[in-house]
């Protein structure tokens, strides 16, 4: 029983480290009135994370990514070669040798049709699986490229308008404060950050600012940049549940029982050497699946992959904060405006 114990440790191991970084357990408690956007108001008011350098950022996903798909996929081709003779003998004597000769024969193709309905469903569930999650990685991308794009032309058009004014900084501020509320935060929910509105908008204050009595040019600027907000959001938002993967991960366990079967016959008719052989085939089969499961798992992740956008919006935040800072020390360098004035709301 405790050897039981250990190697069923060992082979949760792995998994554990595919788990989803946006499913926190207090996620999945009802809703209660609500009360779940009032929560997420306060994580959108809180600074972001540090935003580490994008070569940083490219080295560690790489890193992080192929530790967790080189070294479960080892350690599952290893314990599987190990276990594979003594799961092969438990069976000879749980089944008998009778029972094990018909299915080594297999002369009612049985074994051969059960691996066939699995195998393909396991190949059409996960083809699928593969093409959906890489689509959707390439709608983030382009999500992203659109806002960020869209992003730059406000700044561009606030430059333009605010240049000189004693709210030319203010404007700054609010863009600034839009790229560290809202553009960096991967690592929240997407549809909390959509639901949860924060109580100072950025957009609506530029708006403000920029407006006389009736909307300026960039009114159609601020909403164009929040419809590729939207479709970044909904572009990030998971759309497979982990139930998904969950099944996934029993079909190829099942498209694997089988092969133990045939090998305990066997071994029977050509000697106790086979199992080495097949053993071996087995582990390489197993580490072939776990590798193959670890890539879609890590194409699911929203972030902290090297399938992810972590390094690309790294890149492309870093250009749109480079643009704020040289102007604001065009502002320093022509000297100190007077502050806007503040008129309580």
């Amino acid at each position: 029983m405790p050897r039981v114990l250990a190697l069923l440790t060992l082979l949760a191991a792995p998994l554990h480290a595919f788990r989803s970084p946006l499913a926190p357990r207090r996620a999945l408690a009802p809703l209660r009135k609500f009360a779940p956007a009032k929560r997420f108001v306060a994580a959108v008011d809180a600074p972001p994370p540090p935003s580490p350098l994008a070569a940083d950022v490219v080295s560690q996903r790489l890193v992080r990514t192929t530790a967790l798909l080189v070294i479960p996929s080892l350690v599952v081709g290893a314990l599987t070669f190990a276990l594979f003779p003594t799961i092969c003998r438990s069976m000879r004597g749980f089944l008998g040798v009778a029972t094990l000769s018909v299915l080594s024969g297999d002369q009612g193709q049985f074994i051969q049709n059960f691996l066939a309905v699995i195998g393909i469903l396991f190949s059409l569930l996960i083809g699928n699986t593969y093409a959906f999650c890489y689509n959707q990685q390439v709608q983030i991308y382009g999500a992203l490229f659109q806002e960020v794009s869209v992003a730059k032309s406000l700044l561009e058009q606030a430059t333009l308008v605010c240049q000189g004014r004693p709210s030319y900084s203010s404007v700054l501020d609010c863009v600034q404060s839009y790229v560290d509320r809202d553009l960096k935060r991967v690592d929240l929910p997407p549809a909390a950050v959509l639901s949860a509105r924060p109580r100072d908008d950025p957009l609506e204050a530029i708006m403000w600012m920029t407006s006389v009595g009736t909307p300026s040019a960039i009114y159609d600027t601020v909403r164009d940049l929040r419809a590729a907000r939207g479709e970044r959001l909904g572009a990030m938002q998971r759309k497979l549940p982990p139930l998904h993967f969950g099944l996934l991960f029993l079909l190829g366990f099942l498209e694997l029982c089988s092969f133990p079967l045939l090998s305990a016959g066997a071994s029977m008719n050509f000697g106790p050497g086979v199992l080495v052989v097949e053993g071996a085939m087995f582990a390489l089969m197993s580490g072939a699946l776990m590798l193959t499961l670890g890539v879609v798992i890590q194409l699911w992740r929203p972030r902290g992959s090297a399938y992810s956008t972590d390094a690309a919006l790294a890149i492309m935040i870093k250009g749109l904060e480079e643009e704020l800072n040289a102007r604001r020390k065009e502002i320093d360098a022509a000297g100190d405006l007077p502050p806007a004035k503040r008129y309580p709301s």
